[in-house]
């Protein structure tokens, strides 16, 4: 699935709208169908999330989409954000070959921007922090769907717990300080989508709100 597309920064609908703190969007998830794709992805290389000061233990990342400019550059380009005005984002050659990841997005009818799997190993923590501008107001909105999740890994954004259990679709302002504890002893393994905030995405993010 590629989606070449020109991008707005922020619609006018989302402008001025923080929204909720967290929200559960009801999306269905093939999520037996997602689990078997993600295992056979764990064979493949894993970077280590780059910023190293933010978590303790084990963090990394599969890129799936990135930004045009990116599709045949060096890994940690496709993995990482990078605030250089970009609009055009194209899928990468891992996704040809995962049908359930393709079939989730595109139950989302919305410009989607960045895609990656992200592991969170055992023990490992992800330190307080904000990513500005990352919340309705400004038109984006990053989406949560876990794959693997555990009772021991808690998911805090603005000191609330967000309750994401595993083959749920969550949006949640990260604009908000947010933080990560895996206790458990297994990995968990979410897929991460940055998207545009559109009509029909505000929408439903403010139909399942938790903390508005």
């Amino acid at each position: 699935m590629s989606m070449p597309m020109a991008l707005a920064a922020a619609p006018a609908e989302a402008q001025g709208v923080r929204g909720p703190l967290f929200s559960r969007l009801r999306i269905p998830v093939p999520i037996t169908a997602l689990q078997d794709e993600v295992s056979q992805l764990m064979a493949r290389s894993w970077l280590p999330h780059v910023n190293r000061g933010d978590y303790d233990g084990a963090w990394d990342v599969l890129p799936l989409r990135c930004q045009s400019q990116h599709v045949a550059a060096h890994p940690i380009l496709q993995g990482f954000a990078l605030n250089d005005g970009a609009r055009d984002w194209n899928d990468l050659p891992v996704l040809q070959d995962c049908p359930a990841i393709r079939q989730l997005m595109a139950r989302l009818e919305c410009p989607l921007k960045s895609a990656r799997l992200m592991r969170l190993h055992a023990g490992a923590s992800i330190k307080p922090h904000r990513d500005h501008g990352l919340h309705l107001g400004c038109g984006e909105a990053r989406l949560h769907v876990p794959v693997w999740t555990h009772p021991g890994v808690h998911f805090l954004v603005a000191g609330q717990e967000v309750p994401m259990r595993e083959g749920e679709f969550w949006y949640f302002n990260a604009d908000e300080e947010h933080a990560v504890v895996n206790r458990s002893r297994a990995a968990r393994t979410h897929l991460v989508m940055d998207c545009v905030a559109n009509p029909w995405l505000v929408r439903r993010i403010q139909e399942g709100a938790f903390g508005a």
